[in-house]
């Protein structure tokens, strides 16, 4: 290999997505005017960039590699307008000069490597692998994971050569470079040290070389070396004998550019990269928001549509900072907020002044945010994160010409439908699925992938449950879409119904999911993160593990998981914990056909435990206020209930005495009472006589009416048959209504109502032949029988009144 052939060419050292990158790269090319250029990308996409240039394709677009063989694996190599492989591929095409892509093939990149995958972010990146060293953020740990890349080398993390932190722990050479800067992250330093300073391209190129020198040789760099010299092979062999190396130029990441100028390339680690496995590339929309969320591979993206702005003026970035304070003093005013142009220019001054202090050529994200803060928001950093942020990241998503075919979500959808035998055609077909299927569970996890995404194909359409009635039974409505389904009810069933039919809007959704995954795992995964992320009660995030477990997506299931033990600890919420206690007593009891290895039995069966324990010493004060305030109170203290019957892991003797403590208290609701009366009645905890003597008691003669009446109406919402049919709860009853003083009658009969409103015929007739037994009317209507048999209509007419008050006094409630 002829290393210094190589060296001699153009070598142009990028920064990905950088608009500083970008600008001198085109202003080199313009200068060097190179008859050929080889970019850094998959070399197996190039017959793509015809198709990425084409002016009806609109950055942010990205090149997506995909697996073909079944196994779910695939890789993004996005492209904002900034992006310098974007500019080169496209100066090319406007000049007509021959433009590859010259990195390892996408087979490659998603093949396995000493157990990991071959992988293509940049971690050697100068940045790639940046660390936070903010003290006001208060620690110094990673920047989040590569969004959308199925690899990650480990290039660049602590284990690096860099030189201990003050903590004793080693610090990243990268973090190195910033701090000894004064700067407190990366990108900051980046920012002040090469985007924002104007450069020429000749001394732009050689500091970042230089800078790339110092660095590439952090962490293990095994794989990039390899793919070093994968990328030098290519270069020599596309330029032949026919080009000379001043004639041609290479647009590579910095550390690939340095070990080229370096000449430190080893021709025989190309032979260590695997095999190519097989696969298919696209080209896909992409979006500013997910860009921004590739802090290691798409470095210097975290905020796309602030760059966006600094490349639309040239390099500007005060132009830049100064259109992000207009748009954010616009959203200041539309949400009311008092904002004026004077407070812009003020916070614009302020930014170019703090730039100026830390040594910037001009502000960058820091001092935007820290100048918004400090003028327009009067001090409170609130509104900045919640309206600047997404102002500086922006909301774009690109769009790709029609010379491209279906994406990866629509490849799988279509792999699905076939292989699934799923309805494929434009009218509603509808099939069962048997949850005793592994196979057919299988089609109920993507039915519910699809769902949770919002694409529009399958209707949830009705359950059989796995259970005796109770909550399963409530989901056996037809016609009722499974959003409308509390989680827990979907968990235990047998079986399902749906009715699918594919519309042209099927295949419009799954094009427009794309920005949020490579596969609808992926996408369902991101919508449960999202909804993770806006969770702030334990019940919620239950909910969010349980479709994580529907959809069987294990990492938002172990997020979820880790949110609910993080919320129950404060959550003081008697519902919100109720709620959380149903969702794991569901996975407890009928997870086993969804479950999920990473979750774990043990894992599930102590959240459970420790939350309804949690649950429990809640319990008095969730039931204390006004009727409408302990409504879901009341629903809680039925679903505690039912877990405590059900799940022989809690603790079944603190709910029963809870329970027994809220119907001897005076201080919670009386409908709470009642309702826990009632619950510890069928539970047979209290037998007939104690229930008697309890009812007797608050709803005697010494018991206000209006809080009787509202323990008798808990009383009776939770199992009116079983209670009117009890004898002595009909005497205590009977007695009560009896002994309300007439001018209080009127104030109690709205309760009164209420509580009888939901006895049916049944109900009703059991009430009535108590109320006649308690009354001892029975023997007297025998006696009518034997009278009138007698014609004795005197003696008929004297019971008959007996038995016609007894009738109005019921009418009168009933």
């Amino acid at each position: 290999m002829d290393l210094d052939r190589l060296a001699a060419v153009h070598l142009f050292p990028v920064r990905h997505h950088s608009p500083r990158s970008s600008a001198t790269l085109r202003a080199y090319l313009d200068e060097v005017r190179p008859k050929a250029i080889f970019v850094e990308g998959p070399s197996d996409a190039t017959s793509l960039l015809e198709a990425l240039v084409d002016p009806k394709t609109v950055p942010p677009v990205a090149i997506l590699g995909y697996r073909t063989d079944g196994e779910p694996a695939s890789s993004l190599w996005p492209f904002a307008a900034y992006s310098p492989e974007y500019v080169a591929v496209k100066w090319a095409f406007e000049h007509g000069v021959r433009v590859e892509l010259i990195d390892i093939p996408v087979g490659t990149t998603l093949a396995p490597f000493d157990g990991a995958l071959v992988g293509h972010d940049d971690a050697d990146d100068p940045g790639g692998h940046e660390r936070e060293i903010d003290a006001d953020r208060g620690e110094d740990g990673a920047h989040g994971e590569h969004g959308g890349h199925a690899d990650d080398d480990g290039a660049g993390d602590d284990g690096g050569g860099g030189p201990a932190s003050a903590e004793g722990e080693q610090e990243s050479i990268y973090a190195a470079c910033a701090r000894a800067r004064g700067f407190r992250s990366f990108e900051e330093f980046w920012e002040a040290s090469f985007e924002a300073p104007r450069y020429d391209p000749g001394p732009f190129r050689e500091a970042l070389l230089a800078y790339a020198d110092l660095v590439r040789g952090d962490g293990d760099r095994l794989v990039h070396r390899a793919r070093d010299a994968y990328m030098a092979r290519s270069i020599l062999e596309r330029m032949g004998s026919d080009l000379a190396p001043h004639e041609v130029a290479a647009v590579l990441g910095a550390a690939h550019a340095a070990a080229f100028a370096a000449r430190d390339v080893d021709p025989a680690l190309e032979a260590r990269l695997p095999a190519p496995v097989p696969c298919a590339v696209t080209l896909i929309p992409f979006s500013f928001p997910r860009l921004s969320e590739q802090m290691g591979y798409g470095a210097g993206n975290r905020a796309p549509q602030y760059y966006q702005r600094a490349h639309d003026a040239g390099g500007d970035f005060r132009r830049a900072t100064l259109e992000v304070l207009i748009d954010f003093t616009e959203h200041l005013r539309l949400r009311g907020f008092m904002a004026s142009l004077a407070d812009t220019i003020e916070a614009f001054r302020l930014a170019v002044s703090l730039a100026e202090l830390r040594g910037k050529a001009e502000p960058g994200l820091d001092e935007v945010r820290e100048a918004t803060i400090a003028t327009m928001c009067r001090g409170d950093a609130t509104h900045v994160d919640g309206f600047l942020w997404p102002a500086v990241i922006g909301r774009n998503v690109g769009r790709v010409g029609g010379s491209i075919g279906k994406n990866s979500l629509q490849e799988e959808f279509w792999r699905e439908v076939r292989e699934r035998r799923l309805p494929a055609t434009d009218a509603p077909e509808s099939f069962r699925l048997s949850l005793t299927n592994e196979v057919e569970v299988g089609t109920s996890v993507l039915l519910h992938r699809l769902r949770i995404a919002k694409i529009p194909y399958a209707a949830y359409a009705g359950t059989r449950a796995a259970g005796r009635g109770g909550a399963g039974a409530r989901g056996q409505r037809r016609g009722q879409a499974a959003s409308e389904l509390p989680p827990d009810e979907l968990l235990r069933q047998l079986s399902e119904t749906w009715e699918a039919q594919w519309t042209p809007a099927t295949d419009v959704a799954l094009v427009e999911k794309i920005v949020l995954g490579d596969t609808l795992e992926q996408v369902a995964t991101r919508l449960l993160e999202e909804d993770l992320a806006a969770c702030h009660t334990t019940g919620e995030a239950a909910d969010v593990l349980l479709n994580a477990v529907l959809a069987s997506s294990a990492r938002a299931a172990a997020s979820a998981l880790e949110a609910c033990d993080r919320f129950a600890a404060g959550d003081s919420d008697l519902p919100s914990l109720a709620r959380a206690c149903r969702a794991f007593a569901g996975l407890a009891s009928f997870g086993s056909s969804r479950s999920l290895s990473s979750l774990g039995d043990g894992v599930i069966a102590t959240m459970l435990e420790k939350t309804f324990a949690r649950a429990v010493l809640r319990v008095h004060g969730g039931c204390t206020g006004s009727d409408e305030a302990v409504a879901p109170a009341k629903e809680a203290l039925r679903t505690l209930h039912d877990v405590a019957l059900s799940q022989p892991i809690v603790d079944r003797a603190a709910w029963f005495e809870a329970a027994r403590g809220l119907v001897d208290s005076d201080v919670v609701n009386p409908t709470a009472s009642g309702l826990a009366c009632g619950l510890l009645y069928l539970a047979q905890v209290i037998d007939d006589a104690e229930v008697a003597r309890i009812v007797g008691l608050r709803i005697g003669s010494a018991a206000p009416p209006e809080a009787a009446a509202s323990f008798l109406a808990g009383f009776l919402e939770v199992n009116a048959l079983v209670l009117v049919k009890s004898r002595p709860v009909v005497e205590a009853l009977d007695a009560f209504l009896g002994g309300i003083p007439p001018e209080r009658f009127k104030d109690t009969l709205p309760v009164l109502r209420r509580a009888f409103a939901a006895l049916g015929a049944t109900e009703r007739r059991y009430l009535l032949e108590n109320v006649l037994a308690a009354r001892k009317l029975g023997d007297k209507a025998r006696a009518a029988q034997a009278v009138l048999l007698e014609k004795d209509r005197e003696k008929l007419k004297e019971m008959s009144e007996d038995l016609s008050q007894a009738m109005d006094d019921l009418d009168d409630l009933l």
